[in-house]
Parts: structure tokens; C-alpha cells; sequence
């Protein structure tokens, strides 16, 4: 008798937000927003997280470490990126190394995006909430954060400098309402100063 082998992707657990927004997030929009079908509510597409280096080309210490924090943070190695035009005010030639970014999607963006709002957004000095106006118009939201030792795997004593980051949370809807009403359920936890 042989016996069946176990796959990772079998035995994978669904993440606990992607749960909560089937039950709980989908029908409190479909109630709110009156969707006719279940597959106008929105959803997230991809989680974009990017660190810039901005001493990059000079220094290829700084770019290992912010690579290495970044992978640190989402379990996933990041992609360098390059300058893609020279400019001189900057002193930035075209085709040098300015930052890395990792894109999440599927069960990882949920798990960050759980991490995110339940674990390291509380950990921030000082926070009263994300400001309103965070969206691009287009039912898109970028957050900026200062520092990566706000996030619990980062290690204090092991960091080469402070850095700042861009988490950028693509969804599939183009008004910015029904956007921030779908991270709003899913705990985003937005200021209520206007």
C-alpha cells in the first residue's frame, strides 16, 4: 500500500483575515454598498512593500541591509530596483541601485496585512490612527512609515540604519469610499480627525 505524500499548499492553513473577509467583510458590503453580484465587492489585488535607499549606489552595505530587513518583514526576497533615468540634481545615474521591494499577494499579502493592523501598527509611539487621505484616487492606499524596528522581527542591536518604508495596498475598486469601508471592517484602524 503507498502511501500519499503531503504537499505544502495541502496542508497550508487559510490565513485568519482571508477567513474573516469571506464571513464577516463581503455580506456587511454587500449590505452597505447594495452589489448585485458577490464579485463587485472589493477585494485586495497585491500589498506592495518598498524600502529607498538613498545612499544605494555608494554604499553596498545599506542596500544588503535594507534587502535583508525586507525579506525579514515579509518572508520573501526582495527585488532591488534601479534608477531608471540619470539626474544630476540628485546625483543619480541611470541604471544605479536606489531601493528594494517585495510584492505580496494571495496568503501572504493577508497574513502581512494581519500583522500589520493587529501587531505593528499598535507598536508605533504616539499613534492616534492612519490619516484619511491615504488613497490614490483610485481606491488605492499608501502608507509611509519611519522606522522598520516597529516591526517585532527586526531585531534592535542588528540594524545598520534607521529606515523608512512605503506599504502600498492595491484593491480591485476604483472609488476610494468603498476602499477604505473594506479596510475599515478588515481592522484598519484610520484616524478620526478629518
Amino acid at each position: 500500500m503507498k502511501q500519499e505524500e503531503h504537499s505544502p499548499e495541502k496542508t497550508r492553513v487559510k490565513p485568519r483575515l482571508l477567513e474573516y473577509y469571506q464571513k464577516e467583510v463581503i455580506p456587511a458590503l454587500i449590505k452597505k454598498f447594495n452589489y448585485s453580484n458577490p464579485l463587485e465587492v472589493p477585494r485586495l489585488t497585491k500589498i506592495v512593500i518598498n524600502i529607498g535607499v538613498g545612499e544605494g549606489g555608494d554604499d553596498q552595505k545599506a542596500i544588503d541591509a535594507a534587502v535583508n530587513d525586507l525579506a525579514m518583514i515579509t518572508g520573501q526576497k526582495p527585488v532591488i530596483t534601479r534608477a531608471k533615468k540619470s539626474i544630476s540634481n540628485f546625483k543619480l545615474r541611470k541604471g544605479a541601485t536606489i531601493g528594494c521591494k517585495v510584492t505580496l499577494r494571495r496568503d501572504y499579502m493577508y497574513e502581512f496585512f494581519d500583522r500589520l493592523v493587529n501587531t505593528v501598527l499598535p507598536r508605533i509611539r504616539d499613534f492616534s490612527g492612519i490619516p484619511s487621505k491615504i488613497s490614490d484616487g483610485h481606491g488605492n492606499f499608501t502608507i509611509g512609515l519611519k522606522e522598520q524596528i516597529i516591526f517585532p522581527e527586526i531585531d534592535y542591536d542588528k540594524i545598520y540604519k534607521m529606515r523608512g518604508m512605503d506599504i502600498t495596498i492595491v484593491t480591485t475598486t476604483d472609488k476610494d469610499e468603498e476602499g477604505k469601508e473594506m479596510l475599515v471592517l478588515m481592522g484598519m484602524p484610520f484616524s478620526k480627525k478629518i
